[in-house]
């Protein structure tokens, strides 16, 4: 079976009415729980739940520093190239939208790459467009290759691949994979990714599968917030992390919580996600599946990282830059989306280490 059949199981879900009978006595009931069930997770997103986030964010914090310590990873992306073929309306690498377009050659990413290392940061995830033709699998094999010669862990985040291509890059030195549903809502996928590749729904939703096949060390997912309704989007997503972790018991899996931020071409989310949810579904994440490690980017504000370090969350990147390359030379190019966190990675370890916490350089799997 696979997590788009599961998915089936729920289409005839009332979430409304659910939420709407979920009780006081209920929440309770989850807290006491050890290890949650699926109308658990629904549980701590339902609205009741916000009378019972002091609880909540009492019961994450002690379950993260069981599973975790006091450890926050950090990570650092760069971006090699934003030619896309996908018509998306939400992104700014949308092949419509008239940016200034670049593509780093293995020499560049090299360079790129030398940079980076000198900032102390191990983990490095490299991100591209999705543009066919030209993000194969020779130029993803060179620059996995490049970023093996100076960084421990090494991940992606690039158009969807088979399970050949990952096993490809695995023997390469690639042991993360990081990979957005953007929506769970087959519908308003359908609505948001006009043509392209990316077009197509079922090759998207089973490729955190194809990584586990591939046995990828550690594999990252999300939806991004903003697109179908809140609630239903973390209940999917949580699923489909549940989903994975009880299937490939030699992978470390991970989630996100990526919201829309401003972009080339002005998109507005369809749901707005505001702080109180931000945090009410991390939180439920994290008493859902409590070894699943968290990932909070950059995209948030420094203020509110800060205040949601101790609730659940174990990754940040730091340092980020979302246009192409920019750590060796300035970049022209138009970013993905605009970042909220402007840091710098010292300051981010300085604001770690200031609220008790000890930040580590490599991926959290390894602590």
């Amino acid at each position: 079976m696979s997590f788009y059949d599961l998915m089936k199981k729920w289409e005839d879900f009332d979430f409304e009415a659910y939420f709407s009978e979920v009780s006081h006595e209920d929440i309770i009931r989850t807290l006491q729980k050890d290890k949650l069930e699926e109308l658990d997770l629904l549980n701590l997103l339902s609205p009741q739940a916000q009378y019972f986030l002091e609880e909540i964010a009492k019961k994450s914090y002690a379950v993260t520093r069981q599973h975790f310590g006091n450890i926050i990873s950090l990570y650092i992306p760069l971006y090699v190239s934003n030619y896309c073929t996908n018509h998306c309306i939400y992104c700014g690498f949308n092949k419509e939208n008239k940016i200034i377009r670049k593509h780093l050659s293995l020499k560049e990413v090299e360079k790129e790459l030398v940079a980076i290392s000198k900032t102390g940061m191990s983990h490095i995830i490299l991100l591209t467009g999705e543009a066919e033709g030209l993000i194969d699998i020779n130029y993803l094999k060179g620059i996995v290759e490049k970023a093996t010669k100076y960084f421990p862990s090494v991940s992606i985040e690039v158009l969807p691949l088979e399970t050949d291509d990952y096993q490809v890059l695995k023997q390469s030195g690639l042991d993360g994979l990081t990979v957005y549903q953007e929506v769970y809502d087959e519908d308003i996928y359908d609505q948001v990714h006009i043509s392209g590749g990316k077009k197509n729904y079922r090759f998207r939703l089973d490729t955190p599968e194809r990584g586990g096949k591939a046995g990828l060390r550690n594999i990252n997912i999300a939806p991004l917030f903003g697109l179908g309704e809140i609630k239903k989007e973390a209940f999917f997503a949580g699923l489909h992390l549940k989903y994975l972790t009880d299937k490939y018991l030699n992978t470390e899996f991970g989630v996100s919580l990526p919201r829309i931020n401003s972009a080339e071409g002005g998109f507005k989310a369809f749901h707005k996600m505001d702080d109180t949810a931000f945090i009410q579904v991390m939180m439920a994440y994290r008493l859902f599946q409590p070894k699943a490690g968290i990932t909070v980017s950059t995209r948030e504000s420094h203020e509110f990282r800060n205040n949601i370090m101790p609730l659940g969350v174990t990754k940040f990147s730091a340092g980020s830059k979302t246009g192409v390359g920019g750590y060796a030379e300035k970049d022209l190019s138009t970013c993905q989306f605009e970042i909220s966190d402007k840091s710098s990675i010292e300051e981010t370890e300085k604001a770690i280490r200031e609220r008790g916490f000890q930040p580590v350089y490599k991926d959290w799997h390894t602590i």
